[in-house]
């Protein structure tokens, strides 16, 4: 009986505008956005070779004797584009274009789409696609279901035939669902064809098992909104409330909430930018420059004699014995430097990670941010990826600090000449797939329990509802 039921009920769907627009939709966006942005990742890899090798033709030895500007880029790490990006963009365009190291701290380059005007309209990709179309689209197959046949008046003819409930139900759900993937999944598949025809290594141990991570996540989500359209359903007799409900629901729990959730943790909990962090390092360096030069004059006033025209010379032994006497004040100074820097880095990060995990906790009452979070953890553009781009640029940074930065002397005229090379950082960790569910396990369970919760609701209400 219930495969009777879902044969019906896949029929009445395909006959319906419904599924035209879905069709439409499928062989429209999901190919078209997978090739365009397959093109773009080309480009941004070009870009990233190119800067990449101009970075290896500078690398040069650097003298720890030498006036160093501490402004200065000595070296960078340059943000290579993931592949996966063709399939949600993430922080990709947002995140600084490279790291320089200074001996103020970390610079960060220009984002890809810092001066892009496309910045402001958003970016269109697969997740997007899911995320915002799909939710709709899903809720558009079912804020009638039930809501439809009691307006209509055969919910009552068709339950008077001693038809359990819960098979009637699910053949509402099942039926429904089918005929809404079956035209995503072959729209998807024509997708990745067209990709391994442009030349994506789909075939590749870290990329294969991604890709189907994203399609199970994909059909998870749209099946928990299946859920809240059949919940809707069930609790209104009218068709045209049920639709405005399910639209207001889908604009609060798609666009709204996953926003204010951030938004929200900004007011709470405000954290300072990074140009600001690195504004306050610099300031406090002049301060200490001037210190120095302060003592460095004193010194030069009691060691240096006077000329005949009442102006100090200053030889080579002179200039020995003002050396030695800076050393203890120019160790001082940069340790007192180093100590405050890092300890303004570690409050700065606090404030970040507080501000961060405050907006994740508030966006998560909805299903969307969920699927933002895996998805982007899957692609490699999302908070793990950003997280070990800048604690490398963190480990580069201490490396060179050691190796250079705290040899260099600038108040004094006697210089230890000592070459340091600086050579280019190693590549970017990639996170295993192991380790990025391990990551995304809260957003998993959260598709999994709204799914869950959201179906015995309905079930729960239809059966204690008269007909």
């Amino acid at each position: 009986m219930l495969m009777t039921l879902i044969q019906k009920e896949i029929r009445h769907h395909i006959l319906s505008v419904r599924f035209v627009a879905l069709l439409l939709m499928c062989l429209l966006l999901v190919p078209l956005t997978l090739s365009t942005n397959y093109r773009n990742y080309r480009q941004n890899l070009v870009d990233y070779q190119e800067a990449v090798k101009l970075a290896n033709i500078e690398e040069a030895t650097m003298n720890t004797g030498m006036s160093l500007d501490p402004g200065l880029e000595v070296s960078k790490i340059f943000l290579k584009p993931p592949p996966l990006s063709v399939f949600a963009n993430g922080l990709a365009d947002v995140l600084p274009g490279y790291l320089g190291m200074t001996r103020n701290g970390i610079t960060q380059g220009a984002p890809a789409l810092a001066s892009s005007l496309s910045y402001l309209l958003g970016h269109l990709d697969f997740l997007f696609v899911v995320g915002t179309v799909f939710s709709l689209l899903a809720l558009l197959f079912t804020f009638d279901a039930v809501a439809g046949e009691r307006e209509a008046g055969t919910l009552r003819i068709t339950l008077a035939n001693a038809l359990p409930r819960d098979l009637f139900l699910w053949s509402k759900l099942i039926g429904g669902y089918v005929v809404f993937v079956v035209p995503f999944l072959v729209s998807l598949l024509f997708g990745l064809l067209i990709l391994v025809w442009q030349g994506f290594p789909l075939g590749e141990p870290e990329i294969f098992p991604r890709v189907l991570g994203l399609t199970l996540i994909s059909l998870l989500y749209i099946g928990v909104f299946f859920a809240i359209g059949t919940v809707i359903s069930t609790y209104l007799d009218n068709s045209k409330t049920a639709l405005i409900i399910a639209f207001t629901v889908w604009v609060f729990a798609v666009l709204i909430t996953p926003r204010i959730g951030f938004l929200a943790a900004k007011l709470i909990a405000p954290a300072r930018t990074s140009q600001s962090l690195y504004m306050e390092k610099a300031a406090m360096r002049d301060d200490f420059n001037a210190a120095l030069e302060k003592e460095k004059q004193e010194i030069t006033n009691n060691e240096a004699p006077l000329d005949e025209r009442g102006r100090r010379t200053i030889g080579g032994e002179v200039a020995r014995k003002i050396g030695e006497r800076m050393k203890p004040f120019e160790a001082e100074y940069r340790s007192k430097f180093q100590n405050r820097a890092n300890q303004l880095d570690r409050d700065y990060k606090r404030e970040i990670e507080r501000q961060e995990e405050l907006g994740e906790m508030l966006s998560r009452i909805t299903p969307t941010s969920s699927l933002i979070y895996i998805t982007t953890n899957l692609t490699q553009t999302g908070k793990a990826k950003r997280s070990t781009y800048f604690q490398m640029g963190d480990r580069y940074y201490n490396a060179l600090y050691t190796a250079l930065f705290s040899k260099v002397i600038d108040h004094t005229y006697h210089r230890q000449h000592r070459p340091v090379k600086i050579t280019q950082p190693p590549p970017l960790e990639t996170t295993t797939l192991a380790e990025t569910l391990r990551q995304s396990m809260v957003d998993l369970l959260l598709l999994c329990f709204f799914a869950v919760v959201l179906t015995t609701v309905a079930f729960l209400k239809f059966f204690r509802s008269d007909v």
